[in-house]
């Protein structure tokens, strides 16, 4: 057998699919975000970039960075060990009682990244609840189906943020059996908002269990933070949150925060918590910091959010395809994945304009896009810019514009005769 050629020929797949993914070496710079520098080929130059997940910029924020410094330096760089095998260093556990207050649960957990939360939490959630069937948004993030795949119980799909198809299937499921419904806040690919509170209303109804994802909501949303779910005022609402360290909060890492018997069956019987290392002090002091802050200041919510709706009000007063998004996701419509790619590579090469190009399996064929994320620190001169450079670029690929219009959200639709590919999210 030929082991090498059977790599190659899956790359070589990939690349005829126009799924291959191309990764830019950056290099953030400390006080100048959202500038850095981009390597290729020998050369740097700074660049501006559009598409970063630290959407309130706080992974430079004086006092996160000041945390982890002055932590690091009296606790040493690494954990070292699991959470069971001397790695439950002090500031893993302020920072899980810190997140646990954010989200008014009795207690969180914190795992090494929010894919790896999603994954161990719902699957060993789902395999502890006897007979459990668990119900799916079709949107989810591929994290979320992988901890459902891997839970090994029945599933169901139910059409995205459609709660009478949710409801149609609670009523066969019946009001005896275990049920664990999961769904996100913001779907981070058409900047959508789940339907919280009627998806609240069916679970008490129908005795189901909620597990929300607000990875892209905690730090963005609310009077303290928490997401969505504290914006609305639903987080009681909810059995279990999770969220991430690793956008607004400008860190690393992922939690769930539930009751204390949830959190500690996870905790006792979840393999990808108990055998991987943990997140150093010196991390976890830092998304302590950003935390406590977030949870005080409103500046950043406020420059971010009026950031988002200005660019969202340019770009498409200049007639290019901005899709519908609620929130501060602001998805451009290209439509083909050939030209998606060299829509990126064209901003990058010739106008220092960072966006990364999302083709499928992300979202489905048909809804190729480049997705922008606006932070409080690209300013007006920043947008005209990027609205410039893409009305250049669309030019020079003979892509279609919409008229001048004014940006006034709706509920996103996809295409006629769009696949859909259950694994959409980033």
């Amino acid at each position: 057998m030929k082991y090498q050629s059977i790599f190659e020929d899956a790359i070589s797949a990939l690349r005829q699919e126009k799924r291959y993914r191309v990764f830019a070496d950056l290099e953030r710079m400390t006080g100048r975000f959202p500038r850095a520098i981009f390597r290729k080929d020998g050369v740097e130059r700074e660049i501006t970039i559009w598409c970063s997940n630290d959407y309130l910029g706080m992974g430079q924020h004086p006092k996160v960075v000041a945390a982890m410094m002055e932590t690091v330096e009296r606790m040493g760089a690494g954990a070292g060990g699991t959470r069971n095998i001397s790695g439950t260093n002090h500031p893993l556990v302020m920072l899980e009682r810190e997140l646990a207050d954010l989200h008014n649960k009795e207690s969180g957990l914190v795992f090494t990244s929010g894919f790896v939360s999603n994954e161990a939490a719902i699957s060993t959630i789902a395999k502890l609840l006897p007979d459990c069937l668990i119900l799916s948004d079709a949107l989810n993030h591929a994290s979320m189906i992988e901890g459902v795949r891997h839970s090994g119980v029945h599933k169901q799909v139910f059409r995205h943020n459609d709660t009478e198809h949710l409801e149609e299937l609670l009523k066969k499921a019946g009001k005896e059996r275990a049920k664990l419904i999961v769904f996100e806040s913001v779907y981070s690919m058409d900047g959508d908002v789940g339907p919280i509170e009627r998806i609240a209303d069916l679970a008490d109804e129908y005795n189901a269990m909620t597990y929300i994802d607000e990875v892209h909501a905690v730090g963005m949303y609310g009077p303290r933070g928490g997401g969505i779910c504290d914006r609305e005022g639903l987080m009681e609402r909810i059995d279990v949150i999770e969220g991430t360290l690793a956008k607004a909060f400008g860190t690393l890492g992922g939690y769930i925060t539930s009751t204390s018997a949830v959190v500690d069956a996870v905790r006792s019987y979840a393999p990808g918590f108990i055998f991987t290392t943990a997140l150093p002090p010196g991390l976890c002091a830092a998304a302590t910091a950003s935390i406590r802050h977030l949870k005080e200041s409103q500046v950043e919510r406020e420059m971010h959010q009026r950031q988002a709706a200005r660019t969202k009000e340019i770009l498409s007063a200049a007639g290019l395809p901005v899709m519908p998004s609620e929130t501060h996701i602001v998805p451009v419509l290209v439509g083909d994945p050939d030209r998606c790619k060299k829509a990126s590579d064209l901003l990058l090469e010739y106008h220092d304009i960072y966006i990364q190009p999302i083709n499928y399996p992300t979202v489905p064929r048909g809804t190729e896009r480049l997705r922008i994320t606006p932070s409080p620190y690209h300013d007006d001169a920043m947008i005209e810019k990027l609205r410039d450079s893409l009305l250049k670029i669309w030019e020079v690929l003979d892509l279609p514009l919409e008229g001048p219009k004014t940006h006034a959200p709706a509920e996103p639709k996809a295409p006629a005769g769009v696949e859909v590919f259950p694994a959409a999210g980033g």
